[in-house]
Order: C-alpha cells, then structure tokens, then sequence
C-alpha cells in the first residue's frame, strides 16, 4: 500500500529505547503529540514518536501535522496511508518504522494524567526491560458532557480501574490505548490482521501473549478523552460482532470465564431475540432514563449482539 514518510529534523540522528506509536484516523494527535514533547529534556533522547495516519484523506491536516513535527525536540515521523489497512494491520506497520528496544502504542485520543508519563515507561524499559505492560487508562480529564454520560458510566465501572484490579486477570485488560511491549515479544505475537472493523484485537493479542509472556499492570493512566454517544456505542458494538465470534473461536477456553461471555449464551436461548434488540437499543439511547439504567440497557445490547456470535 502506498505510504509517505515524513521525518523531523531530530529523527536522522536518535537512538531510542522506547518508541511512541500513535495511529489515527480523522482524528487530529497534535494536542497529545505537543504534550508528549514536553518532556523531552527529562527523556534525554530516550524516547522516538511514530504516528500513522491510516487513510483520513485530508491534506490540509497532513500539512499541519507536518509542520508540527518540524518543531518538535522529540524524534518524529508522520507516516500517511493513501487507504485505511485497519487497526491490526496499522499497528503492525507501526512497528516496522520503529527503532527502540520497546513499543508503547498510544491511542491518538488519549491525555497523559501526568507531566512526567513518558518518562516513566522510558525509566521502566531501562530498569526492568518488561515484556507487556498495560499503564491503565482513566477519565479524569475526559468531557463531562451529559451526551457522554453513558460512556462515562461504562467505562468508569468495566474499564478504568487501578492496577491491582487489572492484574488478576491480566489478559483481559489490555488495550492499545495505552500498552508497552517489548520488540521481540511483538516480533514473536504480532496482531492478527484478520481482524477487522471496531475492537477485540488487542484483547485477542494478549490473550495469546499470556501463554508465553508475563503481563504486567502498573498505574500510569492516560485519560480516554475521545467518549462516544450511545449510537456511536452500539454502532461500534455491531462492528465488532465478527471480531468477538474470532476471539470465541480461538481462545474458548478464556472467552467462557468472561461475563459478556455468559450473558451472551444466555441472550441466545431468549425467543425472539432479533425483535427484541432494538427496543434494546431504543432504551439505552433514551435520554429520558437514569444513566445507570441506560448504561445496563446498552451493556445488554451488547450481549444481544455478541449472542449472533456464540
């Protein structure tokens, strides 16, 4: 597929140990890539950003992000796509560029919780040389507005919880929103690029990891600042039906302890199902509910959905 480089003047003569992947797609990484160079006097040349655009199309943010990389201290490169490849297959060329002995994928939507972030996962592959560390994500700076709130909700009691929560069961929360891993653990288990459309990628690739490799969980968050709508929600939900039925294909025997798991199975013996979905749906999106009951309504439809898959 045809790719455009663009390198920083810093990029020709850096040494990295770490290297920053950050894909994107119509989304703008300029507030996260600026915040990111802050700290480049304390990483000392530690620390190398790759970003991938994976097909926006948009030449004028291609100028922008550019010129933005000219003046940055850290060691950049802006690698644009012609077409999208997908999350699995853009990640994977992600790595292909980089130069460090360890790969820290940041989603573009993510706001490090702390001025010293990079310096911490520089400091932890120099000291420890981890194989796969998750850093835990939070919503302390995320949007409050009240078209979030579900999301919010969602995220705030599944997803963002402290480290030592995280690592009783260390394969399940894994994202690339924010995840280290050592080069020769990816060169080992690269993302499987059949996956395709919205999520379970990541949760596939550390469930093989973590038969072979240790998975680690330290606290040093990033905020998820890119919330959705609850349509954006379920729309992703239905994307990712195809990718949670490969996921139960491959690895049946860690999909089965899970509760969207469970629920799923058990959605699938209810009558009526496919009648029953939407209205689901219309629950979750109705403004006019508390959001704990919309948030439990849309936590369903997601099981409505995964039970096509199960």
């Amino acid at each position: 597929m045809s790719a455009h480089l663009h390198d920083n003047p810093a990029w020709v003569t850096a040494e990295p140990v770490l290297s920053v992947l950050i894909p994107f797609l119509r989304d703008d990484p300029e507030a996260l890539i600026r915040q990111l160079d802050q700290e480049q006097t304390a990483l000392a040349g530690r620390v190398e950003l790759i970003l991938l655009d994976d097909g926006t199309g948009d030449a004028a943010l291609t100028d922008r992000l550019r010129a933005v990389l000219d003046g940055l201290a850290l060691p950049a490169r802006l690698i644009t796509l012609a077409a999208n490849e997908g999350r699995a297959r853009g990640r994977n060329r992600l790595t292909q560029a980089a130069r460090g002995r360890a790969y820290l994928f940041l989603d573009s939507d993510m706001k490090p919780d702390t001025p010293h972030f990079l310096r911490t996962w520089a400091d932890l592959v120099m000291t420890d040389d981890p194989s796969v560390v998750f850093g835990g994500f939070s919503l302390d700076q995320a949007p409050i507005d009240a078209r979030f709130a579900v999301h919010r909700a969602l995220s705030g009691a599944s997803e963002c919880v402290p480290a030592t929560t995280r690592a009783l069961t260390p394969e399940k929360y894994v994202y690339t929103s924010n995840l280290l891993i050592r080069r020769d653990v990816f060169e080992a288990e690269a993302f499987d690029p059949a996956f395709s459309g919205w999520g379970w990628e990541d949760v596939e690739w550390a469930m093989r990891v973590s038969r072979r490799f240790p998975v680690r969980h330290i606290d040093n968050p990033a905020t998820h600042m890119g919330l959705d709508t609850v349509k954006d929600l379920a729309r992703k939900f239905d994307q990712g039906a195809g990718n949670f039925a490969r996921v139960v294909a491959l690895h049946p025997d860690i999909v089965r302890t899970y509760p969207s798991y469970r629920a799923a199975r058990a959605l699938k013996r209810l009558p009526g199902l496919p009648l029953v979905r939407p209205l689901i749906r219309q629950a979750a999106q109705a403004d006019i509910l508390p959001v704990r009951v919309r948030a439990f309504a849309l936590r369903l439809y997601r099981a409505a959905v995964y039970a096509q898959a199960v």
